[in-house]
Protein backbone atom coordinates (compact mmCIF):
# COMPACT_ATOMS: atom_id res chain seq x y z
CA UNK A 1 0.00 0.00 0.00
CA UNK A 2 2.76 2.78 0.87
CA UNK A 3 5.05 1.39 -2.29
CA UNK A 4 2.62 2.06 -4.68
CA UNK A 5 1.18 5.56 -2.92
CA UNK A 6 4.72 6.49 -2.66
CA UNK A 7 5.20 6.06 -6.60
CA UNK A 8 2.21 7.45 -7.55
CA UNK A 9 3.23 10.55 -5.91
CA UNK A 10 6.42 10.72 -7.50
CA UNK A 11 4.74 9.91 -10.88
CA UNK A 12 2.40 13.00 -10.28
CA UNK A 13 4.52 15.56 -9.23
CA UNK A 14 6.92 14.47 -11.69
CA UNK A 15 4.43 15.36 -14.11
CA UNK A 16 3.32 18.78 -12.78
CA UNK A 17 6.93 19.94 -12.57
CA UNK A 18 7.37 18.64 -16.09
CA UNK A 19 4.11 20.81 -17.44
CA UNK A 20 4.74 23.80 -14.85
CA UNK A 21 8.72 24.17 -16.20
CA UNK A 22 7.58 23.81 -20.00
CA UNK A 23 8.21 27.10 -20.87
CA UNK A 24 10.93 28.36 -19.27
CA UNK A 25 13.81 29.20 -21.58
CA UNK A 26 17.63 28.16 -21.63
CA UNK A 27 20.20 26.51 -19.60
CA UNK A 28 18.10 28.12 -16.72
CA UNK A 29 14.94 26.15 -17.20
CA UNK A 30 16.96 22.96 -18.09
CA UNK A 31 18.66 22.40 -15.13
CA UNK A 32 15.01 23.21 -12.74
CA UNK A 33 13.99 20.60 -14.62
CA UNK A 34 16.80 18.39 -13.89
CA UNK A 35 17.56 19.52 -10.04
CA UNK A 36 13.44 18.40 -9.47
CA UNK A 37 14.30 14.86 -10.98
CA UNK A 38 14.63 12.07 -9.46
CA UNK A 39 14.14 11.00 -5.51
CA UNK A 40 12.13 9.51 -3.30
CA UNK A 41 9.27 12.52 -3.50
CA UNK A 42 8.80 11.70 0.76
CA UNK A 43 8.32 15.86 1.08
CA UNK A 44 5.69 15.77 -1.32
CA UNK A 45 3.95 12.55 -0.30
CA UNK A 46 3.62 13.68 3.32
CA UNK A 47 2.05 17.06 1.75
CA UNK A 48 -0.12 14.52 -0.08
CA UNK A 49 -1.29 12.31 2.58
CA UNK A 50 -1.95 15.14 5.06
CA UNK A 51 -4.12 16.59 2.32
CA UNK A 52 -5.66 13.36 1.87
CA UNK A 53 -6.55 13.09 5.85
CA UNK A 54 -8.03 15.91 6.02
CA UNK A 55 -10.34 16.05 2.89
CA UNK A 56 -8.23 18.70 0.59
CA UNK A 57 -8.57 18.67 -3.37
CA UNK A 58 -6.12 17.04 -5.85
CA UNK A 59 -5.54 20.59 -7.24
CA UNK A 60 -4.13 22.47 -3.99
CA UNK A 61 -2.61 19.32 -2.46
CA UNK A 62 -0.61 18.58 -5.93
CA UNK A 63 0.54 22.54 -5.64
CA UNK A 64 1.63 22.19 -2.45
CA UNK A 65 3.39 19.36 -3.11
CA UNK A 66 5.34 20.39 -5.88
CA UNK A 67 6.06 23.73 -3.91
CA UNK A 68 7.71 21.73 -1.14
CA UNK A 69 9.77 19.68 -3.47
CA UNK A 70 11.01 22.55 -5.50
CA UNK A 71 12.26 24.23 -2.07
CA UNK A 72 14.20 20.93 -1.34
CA UNK A 73 16.12 20.87 -4.85
CA UNK A 74 16.85 24.47 -4.27
CA UNK A 75 17.91 23.67 -1.05
CA UNK A 76 20.23 20.46 -2.20
CA UNK A 77 21.73 22.31 -5.55
CA UNK A 78 23.07 25.11 -3.48
CA UNK A 79 24.45 23.16 -0.76
CA UNK A 80 26.06 20.97 -3.29
CA UNK A 81 27.95 24.06 -4.56
CA UNK A 82 31.69 24.50 -4.14
CA UNK A 83 31.47 27.11 -1.00
CA UNK A 84 29.06 24.87 0.63
CA UNK A 85 29.81 21.31 0.94
CA UNK A 86 31.39 20.81 -2.89
CA UNK A 87 29.85 17.98 -3.74
CA UNK A 88 29.61 16.52 -7.27
CA UNK A 89 27.27 13.25 -7.13
CA UNK A 90 23.37 13.77 -6.23
CA UNK A 91 20.54 10.83 -6.88
CA UNK A 92 23.64 8.85 -8.64
CA UNK A 93 23.91 11.55 -11.54
CA UNK A 94 26.14 14.99 -11.82
CA UNK A 95 25.34 17.53 -9.40
CA UNK A 96 23.81 20.42 -10.90
CA UNK A 97 26.84 22.81 -10.70
CA UNK A 98 29.03 20.35 -12.11
CA UNK A 99 26.26 19.08 -15.29
CA UNK A 100 26.31 22.69 -16.17
CA UNK A 101 28.31 25.12 -14.34
CA UNK A 102 28.46 26.80 -11.35
CA UNK A 103 26.45 30.15 -11.72
CA UNK A 104 23.39 28.18 -13.99
CA UNK A 105 22.99 26.20 -10.41
CA UNK A 106 22.32 29.44 -8.66
CA UNK A 107 20.25 30.71 -11.02
CA UNK A 108 18.33 27.10 -11.13
CA UNK A 109 18.21 27.38 -7.21
CA UNK A 110 17.37 30.93 -6.65
CA UNK A 111 14.90 30.10 -9.32
CA UNK A 112 13.19 27.02 -7.99
CA UNK A 113 13.08 28.75 -4.43
CA UNK A 114 10.73 31.19 -5.52
CA UNK A 115 8.23 28.73 -7.79
CA UNK A 116 7.55 27.58 -4.72
CA UNK A 117 6.20 30.44 -3.32
CA UNK A 118 4.27 31.20 -6.46
CA UNK A 119 2.84 27.69 -6.64
CA UNK A 120 1.01 28.25 -2.96
CA UNK A 121 0.01 31.76 -3.65
CA UNK A 122 -1.74 30.00 -6.38
CA UNK A 123 -3.74 27.32 -4.74
CA UNK A 124 -7.51 27.09 -4.90
CA UNK A 125 -7.58 27.79 -1.62
CA UNK A 126 -9.14 30.64 0.71
CA UNK A 127 -6.67 33.30 0.92
CA UNK A 128 -5.94 33.36 4.94
CA UNK A 129 -4.88 29.99 4.34
CA UNK A 130 -2.55 30.29 0.92
CA UNK A 131 -1.44 33.22 3.38
CA UNK A 132 -0.41 30.87 6.46
CA UNK A 133 1.45 28.28 3.94
CA UNK A 134 3.61 31.06 2.29
CA UNK A 135 4.29 32.39 5.79
CA UNK A 136 4.94 28.71 7.10
CA UNK A 137 7.23 28.01 4.23
CA UNK A 138 9.06 31.17 4.51
CA UNK A 139 10.21 30.39 8.59
CA UNK A 140 10.52 26.80 7.59
CA UNK A 141 13.36 27.56 4.71
CA UNK A 142 14.78 30.97 5.96
CA UNK A 143 17.25 32.56 8.36
CA UNK A 144 15.74 31.02 11.72
CA UNK A 145 15.06 27.24 9.66
CA UNK A 146 16.71 25.20 7.21
CA UNK A 147 18.93 28.08 6.04
CA UNK A 148 20.12 28.77 10.00
CA UNK A 149 20.59 25.35 9.94
CA UNK A 150 23.39 24.64 7.56
CA UNK A 151 25.02 27.84 8.52
CA UNK A 152 25.61 26.24 11.98
CA UNK A 153 26.67 23.05 9.90
CA UNK A 154 29.02 25.10 7.69
CA UNK A 155 30.44 26.77 11.16
CA UNK A 156 30.63 23.47 12.81
CA UNK A 157 33.10 21.96 9.94
CA UNK A 158 35.57 24.76 11.78
CA UNK A 159 34.69 25.04 15.14
CA UNK A 160 37.54 24.66 17.75
CA UNK A 161 35.47 21.69 19.42
CA UNK A 162 33.03 19.20 17.73
CA UNK A 163 29.28 19.81 18.39
CA UNK A 164 27.71 18.22 21.26
CA UNK A 165 24.57 15.91 20.93
CA UNK A 166 22.00 18.64 22.06
CA UNK A 167 23.73 20.91 18.97
CA UNK A 168 23.20 18.49 16.34
CA UNK A 169 19.69 17.70 17.24
CA UNK A 170 18.76 21.83 17.38
CA UNK A 171 21.17 22.16 14.10
CA UNK A 172 19.36 19.06 12.23
CA UNK A 173 16.12 20.24 13.84
CA UNK A 174 16.71 23.15 12.08
CA UNK A 175 18.37 21.84 8.49
CA UNK A 176 16.30 19.07 7.67
CA UNK A 177 12.85 19.18 9.84
CA UNK A 178 12.06 22.47 9.41
CA UNK A 179 11.04 21.47 6.08
CA UNK A 180 9.86 17.88 7.23
CA UNK A 181 7.95 19.72 9.67
CA UNK A 182 5.39 22.17 6.54
CA UNK A 183 5.78 18.96 4.63
CA UNK A 184 3.93 16.74 7.22
CA UNK A 185 1.35 20.16 8.60
CA UNK A 186 0.63 21.32 4.91
CA UNK A 187 -2.39 19.26 4.58
CA UNK A 188 -4.06 20.86 7.76
CA UNK A 189 -3.23 23.77 7.12
CA UNK A 190 -4.92 23.79 3.77
CA UNK A 191 -8.24 22.70 5.54
CA UNK A 192 -8.19 24.90 8.59
CA UNK A 193 -7.53 21.68 10.69
CA UNK A 194 -5.47 21.59 14.30
CA UNK A 195 -2.03 20.65 12.98
CA UNK A 196 -0.60 19.74 16.04
CA UNK A 197 -0.25 15.72 16.19
CA UNK A 198 1.55 16.21 12.40
CA UNK A 199 3.41 18.59 13.88
CA UNK A 200 4.48 16.02 16.07
CA UNK A 201 5.10 13.05 13.85
CA UNK A 202 7.62 15.61 12.31
CA UNK A 203 9.75 16.38 14.64
CA UNK A 204 10.07 12.82 15.86
CA UNK A 205 10.34 11.76 11.76
CA UNK A 206 13.15 14.39 10.80
CA UNK A 207 15.20 13.31 13.94
CA UNK A 208 14.67 10.07 12.67
CA UNK A 209 15.51 10.66 8.90
CA UNK A 210 18.72 12.52 9.91
CA UNK A 211 20.22 9.96 12.53
CA UNK A 212 19.43 7.50 9.56
CA UNK A 213 21.34 9.38 7.28
CA UNK A 214 24.32 9.65 9.57
CA UNK A 215 24.11 5.76 9.68
CA UNK A 216 24.32 5.25 5.93
CA UNK A 217 27.28 7.74 5.61
CA UNK A 218 29.16 5.33 7.61
CA UNK A 219 27.78 1.74 6.28
CA UNK A 220 26.13 2.50 3.26
CA UNK A 221 26.81 1.55 -0.19
CA UNK A 222 27.33 4.39 -2.43
CA UNK A 223 25.63 2.73 -5.64
CA UNK A 224 22.64 2.72 -3.63
CA UNK A 225 22.94 5.76 -2.06
CA UNK A 226 23.55 7.98 -5.49
CA UNK A 227 26.05 10.04 -3.49
CA UNK A 228 29.24 10.25 -1.97
CA UNK A 229 29.80 8.69 1.86
CA UNK A 230 31.79 8.82 4.79
CA UNK A 231 32.13 12.43 4.00
CA UNK A 232 31.42 13.26 7.76
CA UNK A 233 33.49 11.23 9.41
CA UNK A 234 36.54 12.07 7.26
CA UNK A 235 36.13 15.43 8.13
CA UNK A 236 36.18 15.07 11.57
CA UNK A 237 32.55 16.30 12.14
CA UNK A 238 30.44 15.39 14.88
CA UNK A 239 27.51 12.86 14.24
CA UNK A 240 24.90 10.78 15.87
CA UNK A 241 26.86 8.18 15.10
CA UNK A 242 30.14 9.36 16.53
CA UNK A 243 28.29 10.26 19.66
CA UNK A 244 26.28 7.57 20.27
CA UNK A 245 27.86 4.67 18.66
CA UNK A 246 26.23 2.86 15.43
CA UNK A 247 23.82 0.31 17.86
CA UNK A 248 22.52 3.67 20.08
CA UNK A 249 22.20 5.56 17.05
CA UNK A 250 19.75 2.53 15.75
CA UNK A 251 18.07 1.93 18.92
CA UNK A 252 17.23 5.90 18.99
CA UNK A 253 16.21 6.20 15.61
CA UNK A 254 13.76 3.17 16.36
CA UNK A 255 12.48 4.87 19.18
CA UNK A 256 11.66 8.55 17.48
CA UNK A 257 9.89 5.99 14.83
CA UNK A 258 7.55 5.04 16.71
CA UNK A 259 6.51 7.75 18.45
CA UNK A 260 5.81 9.37 14.81
CA UNK A 261 3.48 6.88 15.12
CA UNK A 262 1.98 7.13 18.19
CA UNK A 263 1.39 10.58 17.10
CA UNK A 264 -1.02 9.53 14.37
CA UNK A 265 -3.55 7.29 16.56
CA UNK A 266 -6.26 10.33 16.03
CA UNK A 267 -6.11 9.15 12.59
CA UNK A 268 -6.73 5.63 12.46
CA UNK A 269 -6.08 3.46 10.09
CA UNK A 270 -6.45 6.35 7.45
CA UNK A 271 -3.00 7.53 8.47
CA UNK A 272 -1.24 4.07 7.52
CA UNK A 273 0.54 5.51 5.07
CA UNK A 274 2.37 8.14 6.99
CA UNK A 275 3.03 5.03 9.13
CA UNK A 276 4.58 3.43 6.80
CA UNK A 277 6.71 6.42 5.38
CA UNK A 278 8.24 6.33 8.80
CA UNK A 279 9.38 2.72 8.97
CA UNK A 280 10.89 3.82 5.42
CA UNK A 281 12.78 6.36 6.70
CA UNK A 282 14.78 4.07 8.81
CA UNK A 283 15.10 1.41 6.24
CA UNK A 284 16.14 3.15 2.98
CA UNK A 285 19.37 2.26 1.58
CA UNK A 286 19.75 6.34 -0.02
Amino acid sequence: MFKPALDGAAEAISAHFTQLLAGYEGKTGDAMLYAVGGGKRLRGFMVLEGARLHGVADGPALNAAAAIEAMHAYSLVHDDLPAMDDDDLRRGLPTTHVKWDEATAILAGDALQTLAFELLANCDLPADRRVALVADMARAAGGQGMVLGQALDIAAETAATPLTLEQIKRLQALKTGALFHWSATAGAVMAGADPEPLARYAAALGLAFQIADDILDVEGDEALAGKRLNKDSAAGKATFVSLMGLEAARTEAQTLIEAACDALTIYGEDAENLRQAARFVISRQS
